[in-house]
């Protein structure tokens, strides 16, 4: 059967990246035979063999563990060899792999709640794409008798090879392109939740000088959406930074490849705004972001050139290819980052310290050292680095338990009826007329008020996302507001 099939059956299948699905439908089973269509579609183009080292890692979900083992009974089964990073980072995975042209997987769910998660798989040489998606659809796998239960776990216990350390060289990474005393003078606070990178980041952070002082720890699996920030973190935030000790406060999501950094007053800034202040750091001149990202970037004008695609880190790495091929890469970097502040390097990049390797996946880390050392270079707080933007403020949100169909047949009604359906859910009164509809990936219409407001279905979850862009942050809560509430009153109706 082939894994187009095996998806149909079981629920789970590719999501904005890599695999995601609700934990009871990834079983042991699905999981093998997910790793095993990946390590032949790897042979079939000629970057896997027997004997070839496979690097395998997990966040800190209750059903990690388990997927992991699965995931290692197969590369087994295909004859790799395992090389097991125990919890670490999506970035650091990708950093230890992409450097010894190794395949590598990551289970983990990212930002999405505990009782979901995925496997995020990555060629030799960087992230799977969707054209790498769509051939292993069609890699057929037959699982062998006996391998398995009804229930679909393993028949026998999977022993984990010794861990290998994949954090130091990740460590090493900023270290030697920041400096030693990049932050030096700076108390940082590091919320700690549950985030597998929770104390990796202090780590780096220390090894640039700065005083770490670590912040709400949890035993249990928190859900942090850096596009979508729990009201008790942003109580969190400001209650911590009243004590005045704090330049900012970092953390990253589940998995550490999505930042979420505050300001000196506690304030979480927006991931795409901390994207634009990392591209403008790090001199890019060719920035790639999806439709979804704040369009201060193109009214700053640091940039040569600007791309915008659908979203997801595949579509942002695939357009970088494309800028770095069509391009002269010698005007500066070519770069990308998503609206939940992963932040992409598709070409290395000279610091004063030293150079930074390109690492063409969303990392966490990367893009608040810049703005804590922008500031710092500057200055100035990080307020007011944010301050000095061209005044587009973002704000988002997401329905819940609403089906990926649901969403998009919702959608597809409104896209019809683009303008009459604007007025019917209030979003015309709100903020005028509809003056153009971008269809890149769901519906972004921009108002006369020249205030966007975005609809599309999410990627990795049964959720609707709403995005909202207006002239101020407050303005923009308050649309947010009132388009969450016509969206849900509209699929109370559908």
């Amino acid at each position: 059967m082939n894994i187009a099939s095996w998806m149909e059956r079981s629920g789970v299948a590719f999501g904005t990246s890599g695999a995601r699905g609700l934990v009871a439908a990834m079983t042991d089973e699905i999981c093998w035979v997910y790793t095993q269509a990946f390590l032949r579609y790897l042979r079939a183009i000629g970057q896997f063999e027997r004997g070839t080292p496979v690097a395998v890692a997990g966040d800190l979900r209750p059903s990690t563990p388990r997927i992991i083992a699965a995931c290692i009974a197969a590369i087994r089964a295909e004859g790799g060899v395992p090389v097991y990073g125990g919890t670490v980072p999506t970035p650091a995975l990708c950093t230890y792999a992409f450097a010894r042209r190794m395949p590598s997987l990551m289970v983990t769910g990212s930002h999405i709640p505990a009782d979901r998660n995925g496997i995020k798989f990555n060629r030799i040489d960087g992230e799977f794409l969707k054209g790498d998606e769509a051939a292993m659809r069609e890699v057929v796998v037959t699982v062998p008798d006996g391998l398995f239960d009804q229930d679909g776990s393993l028949c026998r216990a999977e022993v984990l090879p010794p861990v290998t350390d994949m954090v130091e060289g990740y460590v090493v990474r900023y270290r030697n392109a920041f400096g030693q005393e990049a932050l030096k003078g700076q108390t940082l606070g590091v919320y700690q939740h549950s985030s597998v990178g929770r104390d990796v980041l202090p780590l780096i952070l220390k090894a640039l000088g700065a005083d770490v002082v670590p912040l709400g720890r949890s035993e249990s699996f928190v859900s942090v959406d850096t596009e979508a920030v729990r009201p008790e973190d942003t109580i969190l935030a400001v209650e911590w930074a009243k004590s005045g000790r704090f330049q900012a406060i970092l953390t990253m999501d589940g998995d550490a490849d999505r930042p979420l950094l505050a300001d000196e007053y506690g304030q979480w800034l927006r991931g795409d705004v901390l994207g634009i202040l990392c591209a403008r750091f790090l001199k890019a001149a060719h920035v790639v972001t999806p439709v979804s990202s704040n369009t201060a970037l193109e009214k700053s004008a640091f940039a040569v050139e600007t791309y915008r695609t659908r979203i997801g880190s595949p579509y942002v790495i695939s357009a970088m290819q494309d800028a770095v091929a069509a391009v002269n890469t010698k005007a500066g970097p070519v770069v990308g980052y998503e609206a939940n502040g992963g932040f992409l390097l598709q070409t290395e990049v000279v610091l004063q310290a030293g150079v930074l390797s390109a690492l063409p996946t969303r990392d966490a880390v990367l893009p608040m050292l810049a703005a804590l050392c922008a500031a710092a270079e500057r200055h100035r707080p990080l307020s007011a680095l944010c301050a000095e933007l061209p005044s587009r403020f973002t704000a988002s949100d997401r329905l819940k338990e609403m089906p990926t169909a649901q969403s998009c047949a919702a959608i597809e009604g409104l896209v019809k009826e683009t303008a009459a359906g604007a007025k019917k859910l209030g979003f015309t009164a709100l903020c005028g007329d509809v003056m153009h509809v971008d269809m890149t990936d769901g519906l972004r219409m921009t108002f006369v008020s020249q205030e966007i407001i975005h609809v599309r279905p999410s990627g990795n979850a049964p959720e609707l996302r709403v995005y909202v862009e207006a002239a101020t942050q407050e303005r923009a809560v308050r649309v947010l507001e009132s388009a969450l509430r016509a969206v849900s009153v509209w699929r109370e109706a559908a």
